[in-house]
C-alpha cells in the first residue's frame, strides 16, 4: 500500500515544478553570499582602515576589536531569530510568497544602509536587519519548496537549499578576492551592492510562481489550491492521480484540523508533535553543532592565522569543495542512500575533519605543511559535511514537522539555532584571536566532539523519511513508530486517498465495467 506508483514520475516530467522550487530556493542564496563577503572584509586593508585599528605587528598594519568582530558577525544571528520567530504569526495571514517580498524589501534596506555607511552603528544595523531578511527567507523559501515537491523528489528539491546557499559562498568568496585589491572603502562596498541582485531577481520570480496548495488548503481555499496544484504539476500527472494526490492533502490537513482549531507553542510539546519537534529541533541546530560558522563568520581570518600563504584563495577552494560534496551528495542520497545513512555518515565526518584540523595545528603550528593540511581537511570537512548532512538537514526539518505546525515549529527551531550561532559567532573571536585565548587551529576540537553528539543524535531518533507524503508521515507519527521499523510500516492514509478519487473520477471498478461492456455487445449481436 501507498501512493500510485504513477505518482512518481521522471524528473524530466516535472521540470516545471522543478524550476519554480529552483527559483524559490535561491533566496538562500542571499544567505550564503553574505556571510562568505563578511567573513573575508576582516581581512580587507580597506575595510580595517574604516572598522578596524592600526597595528604594527600585524602582517597587513591593520587589525580589528575582537567585539567588532563579534558583533558585525553575530548580529545577523540575532536579526534572523527576530525574523523567525515572528514568521509564524505572518504566516496566519499572508503566504510563503509575501513572505519572499517582505523578506527582499528588508534585504534592499540592510545592503543600502552597508554600502552607505562609515559609521560602526550603521554597519551593526544593516547587519540585523541582514539576518531579520535572512529569517523570512529561509522559513518561507524551504517551506514552500518542502510543501509543493511531490514524495518522491522531496529529498532533491528541498535540498535546493545546500546548492544555493554553496553557490552564494563560492560568489561571495570569489568577489572578495577580486575586490580586495582595492585598498579603499570599494573593497566591501563592491560585494554588499551586490547583495541586490537576488532578492531583485526573486521580487520578479514569485509573480509566476503559485502559492503552496497546503497554504491555501489550510486556509479554505480549496479551489484556489487545486488550481495551484494543476499549475505546479503541469503536465506530469493526468487527472485520476492529480486528483489522489488533491485529495490526499486535503484528507491530511483536515485530519490536522480535527486534532486542533488553532496552533500554539504548546502543541508543538502534545502528543505526537512532542516526538516530532524533538527531531526539528535536533536536525536544525545540527548546522550550529557542526560548528559551521567557524567557517562561515571566520573562515578567511582563521586561514590567516594558521599560517596559510593566500587565504582568500584557501576559501575559495573550501567553498568550491563544500559546493562539489552537495552535488555529490545529492545523486547518493537521491539515488542510492537514504536521509538517515546520509545524515549519519555526515556528522561522523565532519567529526573526524575537525579532529584532524586540531591535530595538524597542535603538531605544526602555523607552519607552511601545517597550513596545507589544515586547508584540505577544511575543504573535507565543507564537502562531507554540505554533501551529506548540512544539506539534507532542511529537507528533514520541513517534513518532519505536521502541516498545521510547520511554520511555528521551523520557526522556534531555527531561532533556537539561530542563538547558538549568535553564540559561537559571539565567542568564537576569544578562542582564535591572537589577542585573546588564541587557540587558533585547536579550537577545531570542540566542533569535532560537538559533531560526535550529533552522530549519536541522528543514530538514536531519526528515521529514515525518504519517498514519504506528508501525510504518510502524520499517519507514521501518530501511530508512534518506532525508528526501527519506519522505512517498512505501510500507511493506509495513501490507500485512502486513492480509494476516494477513484471514486470522484469514476474509476472505481474500471476494468470490470469493461469486461460487462465487451460480454453484452457480443450477446447483441449473437
Amino acid at each position: 500500500m501507498g501512493i500510485s506508483e504513477e505518482r512518481k514520475t521522471p524528473i524530466r516530467a516535472n521540470l516545471k515544478c522543478l524550476f519554480i522550487c529552483l527559483a524559490v530556493s535561491m533566496a538562500n542564496c542571499q544567505y550564503g553570499f553574505d556571510t562568505a563577503t563578511v567573513g573575508g572584509f576582516q581581512a580587507m586593508i580597506g575595510f580595517l582602515e574604516i572598522f578596524g585599528y592600526k597595528n604594527p605587528e600585524s602582517a597587513s598594519g591593520w587589525s580589528i576589536h575582537t567585539e567588532t568582530q563579534q558583533l558585525m558577525t553575530s548580529l545577523i544571528n540575532v536579526g534572523t531569530i527576530v525574523g523567525v520567530f515572528v514568521t509564524a504569526p505572518f504566516a496566519k495571514y499572508f503566504g510563503r510568497r509575501e513572505g519572499i517580498w517582505v523578506a527582499s524589501l528588508i534585504n534592499f534596506v540592510a545592503a543600502g544602509v552597508q554600502v552607505g555607511t562609515t559609521n560602526i552603528g550603521g554597519l551593526y544595523a544593516g547587519r540585523a536587519l541582514i539576518g531579520l531578511a535572512n529569517g523570512y527567507f529561509i522559513t518561507f523559501a524551504n517551506i514552500y519548496v518542502a510543501e509543493v515537491a511531490p514524495a518522491h523528489m522531496r529529498g532533491l528539491l528541498v535540498s535546493f537549499f545546500g546548492v544555493w546557499v554553496n553557490i552564494g559562498s563560492v560568489l561571495g568568496s570569489v568577489a572578495d578576492n577580486y575586490s580586495k585589491q582595492h585598498l579603499n572603502k570599494l573593497c566591501y562596498q563592491i560585494p554588499l551592492a551586490s547583495m541586490f541582485a537576488v532578492p531583485a531577481l526573486l521580487s520578479v520570480f514569485m509573480f509566476f510562481v503559485p502559492e503552496s496548495p497546503r497554504w491555501l488548503l489550510f486556509h479554505n481555499k480549496p479551489e484556489q489550491a487545486r488550481r495551484a496544484l494543476e499549475r505546479i504539476r503541469g503536465h506530469s500527472l493526468s487527472p485520476e492521480f492529480l486528483n489522489e494526490e488533491y485529495v490526499e492533502m486535503a484528507r491530511g490537513i483536515e485530519e490536522e484540523k480535527e486534532l486542533a482549531s488553532s496552533a500554539s507553542y504548546l502543541d508543538m510539546f502534545k502528543g505526537s508533535d512532542r516526538r516530532r519537534t524533538i527531531i526539528c529541533l535536533g536536525t536544525v541546530m545540527s548546522h550550529s553543532a557542526a560548528g559551521l560558522w567557524l567557517i562561515i563568520g571566520y573562515g578567511t581570518f582563521f586561514f590567516q592565522i594558521a599560517g596559510v600563504d593566500k587565504p582568500f584563495e584557501a576559501s575559495i577552494i573550501s567553498t568550491c569543495g563544500s559546493f562539489a560534496g552537495v552535488l555529490i551528495g545529492l545523486y547518493f542520497t537521491t539515488k542510492l542512500i537514504g536521509r538517515r545513512t546520509s545524515m549519519l555518515f555526515g556528522s561522523a565526518m565532519a567529526s573526524l575533519c575537525m579532529l584532524a584540523i586540531g591535530i595538524a595545528y597542535v603538531t605544526g603550528g602555523t607552519s607552511k605543511p601545517a597550513g596545507s593540511a589544515i586547508v584540505a581537511f577544511m575543504v573535507l570537512y565543507g564537502f562531507f559535511y554540505n554533501g551529506f548532512s548540512g544539506t539534507l538537514s532542511w529537507p528533514v526539518a520541513t517534513e518532519v514537522c505536521s502541516s498545521r505546525l510547520r511554520v511555528l515549529t521551523i520557526g522556534v527551531c531555527t531561532g533556537i539555532n539561530y542563538f547558538f550561532n549568535w553564540l559561537t559567532s559571539y565567542t568564537a573571536p576569544y578562542f582564535i584571536n591572537p589577542d585573546e585565548l588564541n587557540w587558533g587551529g585547536k579550537y577545531a576540537f570542540v566542533w569535532a566532539g560537538s559533531n560526535f553528539c550529533v552522530f549519536l543524535f541522528f543514530f538514536f531518533l531519526l528515521p529514515e523519511m525518504k519517498d514519504r507524503t506528508l501525510e504518510e508521515l502524520d499517519e507514521l507519527f501518530q501511530n508512534n513508530v518506532s525508528v526501527r521499523n519506519f522505512k517498512k510500516y505501510q500507511c493506509v492514509s495513501s490507500e485512502r486517498a486513492k480509494e476516494v478519487a477513484l471514486k470522484e473520477v469514476g474509476l472505481e471498478g474500471k476494468h470490470h465495467v469493461v469486461v460487462e461492456t465487451v460480454e453484452d455487445t457480443h450477446a447483441s449481436k449473437v
